[in-house]
């Protein structure tokens, strides 16, 4: 493993990260990184935010949400550690905590190998554990090169605006990795606005929609799209890259080709 007692690492962003011994009081405020903490690295958790909602019954202090934490109980729980997301979290906060001589661990996430690669960096250096056997399967399931097209989908993740997935995402890598070709997958913005009557105009196979950021439900999206098929699904299954990993791959092509995607 690569943790070393002692030295400064360096996360995603290159940060600097100056740890006295691996991290063993983290608080995540990513609850995507705060599942694959509890299932990777048990007990090391001591905080997270109000929407880290997985593991179901992880009793650790709450410190508000990713996009306000409480900053002065992160500094109460006095962490060895805090993990944050460049998308997910403010530039902000980070800065402040780190002002506050709290090491930040910031990730990079923006395919599926590299939230992979982002995972063993966190687990083996700032961490010093092993990779966790979840994270290889995920490995096994999800590298290699995307295959040939099947479908093409948008994915809205907002509505008033409507919103969709961009380029050089997470989710329109995993997307690709299941086969389904992104409309917007050209646009040279991440989430891009888009206009839910020219979506149903796209010549789209599917469009999905996720329960997260916004959470689109049988009574609230489907109504937009009188001429394209719609898939509801969970975003964890999209958008998160913990152990849900290990599962997404099935259940979501399931869930496409109900949809519409993958017939």
């Amino acid at each position: 493993m690569g943790g070393c007692a002692g030295t400064v690492l360096r996360d995603d962003m290159g940060a600097a990260v100056e740890l006295a011994s691996p991290a063993g009081r983290v608080v995540s405020l990513v609850p995507s990184l705060t599942e694959a903490l509890a299932a990777g690295a048990p007990g090391v958790l001591v905080g997270a935010t109000q929407w880290c909602t997985h593991p179901p019954g992880l009793r650790v202090a709450r410190v508000r949400g990713t996009k306000n934490p409480d900053r002065r109980a992160v500094a109460a729980l006095r962490p060895d550690l805090v993990v944050a997301n460049k998308e997910e979290n403010r530039e902000l906060d980070v800065r402040r905590l780190r002002e506050a001589g709290i090491p930040v661990w910031v990730t990079v996430v923006e395919t599926v190998p590299g939230a992979l690669a982002s995972l063993e960096r966190l687990f083996t250096q700032a961490l010093d554990r092993p990779v966790p056997d979840w994270r290889r399967a995920a490995e096994r399931l999800w590298t290699g090169p995307p295959p040939r097209p099947r479908a093409r989908v948008a994915v809205p993740i907002w509505r008033d605006p409507w919103m969709v997935v961009g380029s050089a995402t997470f989710a329109g890598d995993l997307l690709a990795r299941l086969g389904m070709e992104n409309a917007f997958a050209g646009d040279p913005g991440r989430y891009p606005r888009a206009d839910p009557a020219e979506l149903d105009r796209a010549g789209l196979d599917t469009i999905v929609l996720p329960d997260e950021p916004y959470p689109f439900a049988p009574g609230d999206g489907p109504e937009a799209f009188t001429r394209t098929p719609t898939a509801l699904i969970e975003g964890r299954l999209l958008t998160w890259y913990g152990p849900s990993l290990v599962t997404a791959r099935t259940e979501l092509a399931a869930r496409l080709a109900a949809g519409g995607a993958g017939g």
